[in-house]
């Protein structure tokens, strides 16, 4: 006889940076995309879907290395071509508005799906994420850039936010600082990087990785940049008189840089915004200028926005973007303006957790029809497909047990509202019951005595067979 052949059970794990998602978490997911989808599509955002590999140099530029790959999920493909998954879709848009020259210009378009980044994983951080974007290529109109912020107050909105705010600012203003203060340009982007700590590092850790460089709370060294004194008092006086709310911060801003084109300019560019966001009736309370906003990717060119939780400021941006009118000529010899803004689905979803707007429910059924009976399961067959005939979504209970009980606790654990009871009377008289099981909860939370919670009114109504339907929808719109 052969040996049996014993095989080692694989442990049910995940990868590091990465996690599975319930099904009341999926859920709710779907249902935030979907929101931000009606949004972008009433807005004519088309949606569009690139691949989640690409080839190496479309992510890195044309003269990456080898440890650039490695900061991605890059590795040598089977045709001997380096190839790497998406860290973002902004690139990934980039390089398809470049290889589809045909495209009708303006271009607004929408993606969502999952994106990998080879960051150190950390609570609420992964290494494989989901994020929500929306773009308009080919017009360098600020009206483009209001439109953007009008949309992420409506996103905003449409999700159930009520407290939150979008700044926005010009990477063009930030520039005209760095020219003011005579940032060396190979040190303009490493000096925006720390003064985005600003706000939640304070002046002091700012002013000295700005110079000599710093140890921060655990020990570590943190290196500095080496500016001068009067470089490093430069940067921050701007920026401590932004930080102050005054009534009109790009007054405030042309008074200190309005000698320095790229500054005015930028300044100009947001008072075209202003006036745009006013005619299109965007809330005055739900937008902002704030010219202290650095926002950290290289490749943009003027407006920037961001928003954040007035409810959750631990939160950070939760929605942001910009324009980047140069990353289009990574691919063609052409200038393709551009301005985009996104978020992150799981971010925002935990946002909409705690701030518990938004439910988490584990089922997609919103009725259960119950089998006791087995030998007329042609019968229920029947019922739930009239039910789902009627386009409400129901499933019919498939377990062993024939247990009423049961199959109602089964129905409650999974969060199925509303259960379809039907025996031989039943279906004699053409009539079944409905057990609304959300009001049995409620009452059940008030009655310890179990005769009492049967005799209660408003759990189960036995009605005719043909009035299910209406009588299913109306109880389905009670919370």
């Amino acid at each position: 006889m052969a040996d049996k052949i014993i095989r080692r059970k694989v442990e049910p794990k995940v990868l590091k940076g990465f996690r599975d998602y319930p099904p009341e978490e999926e859920i709710a997911r779907q249902k935030l995309i979907e929101t931000a989808r009606q949004i972008y599509e009433r807005h004519g955002f088309l949606p569009l879907q690139t691949p989640a590999l690409e080839y190496a140099e479309t992510l890195l530029g044309g003269d990456y290395t080898s440890d650039n790959l490695k900061e991605l999920f890059g590795f040598r493909g089977p045709d001997e071509v380096d190839m790497a998954l998406r860290y973002e879709f902004t690139v990934s848009l980039a390089r398809f508005v470049a290889g589809n020259p045909e495209l009708a210009l303006p271009f607004r378009r929408y993606q969502y799906g999952t994106v990998w980044r080879v960051d150190k994983p950390g609570p609420g951080r992964y290494r494989e994420f989901m994020q929500c974007d929306f773009d308009m290529v080919g017009t360098s109109s600020m009206l483009a850039d209001a439109e953007i912020i009008a949309v992420m107050v409506e996103v905003m909105s449409g999700l159930g936010i009520k407290n939150f705010a979008v700044k926005y600012s010009n990477r063009k203003i930030l520039n005209g600082l760095a020219q003011y203060a005579g940032i060396p340009s190979e040190k303009v982007m490493d000096v925006f990087r720390v003064i985005d700590k600003l706000e939640k590092q304070g002046e002091e850790a700012v002013r000295l990785e700005l110079g000599p460089g710093r140890v921060d709370k655990s020990g570590d060294k943190i290196p500095g940049l080496y500016l001068n004194e009067k470089q490093i008092d430069q940067l921050l006086t701007f920026l401590n008189i932004a930080l102050i709310k005054s009534d009109d911060p790009l007054n405030d801003a042309i008074a200190m840089l309005g000698d320095i084109d790229i500054a005015r300019s930028g300044i100009e560019e947001l008072r075209e915004v202003q006036k745009y966001l006013k005619e299109m009736r965007v809330p005055d309370e739900k937008t902002n200028v704030d010219i202290t906003i650095v926002r950290g990717l290289g490749y943009y060119t003027g407006p920037v926005y961001e928003t954040t939780l007035l409810d959750l400021p631990e939160y950070g941006s939760v929605f942001s973007g910009g324009r980047y009118d140069n990353l289009i000529e990574r691919f063609s010899n052409k200038s393709v303006p551009a301005t985009g803004s996104s978020f992150g689905v799981d971010r925002m979803l935990a946002a909409l957790i705690e701030l518990k707007a938004i439910a988490l429910r584990k089922a997609t059924s919103d009725v259960l029809v119950t089998t006791m009976d087995k030998s007329r399961l042609n019968d229920y067959i029947a019922i739930v497909n009239e039910i789902r005939s009627a386009g409400i979504n129901a499933e019919i209970f498939l377990g062993e047990t024939k247990n009423l009980n049961k199959q109602l606790k089964y129905a409650d654990r999974v969060g199925i509202p509303l259960a379809i009871i039907a025996g031989s009377n039943e279906f004699d008289s053409g009539t079944v019951t409905i057990k609304d099981l959300r009001a049995g909860a409620e009452v059940a939370r008030g009655l310890s005595d179990r005769e009492e919670w049967l005799k209660a009114e408003n759990i189960q109504t036995t009605i005719k067979r043909t009035e299910m339907f209406s009588f299913i929808r109306e109880l389905l719109k009670k919370p």
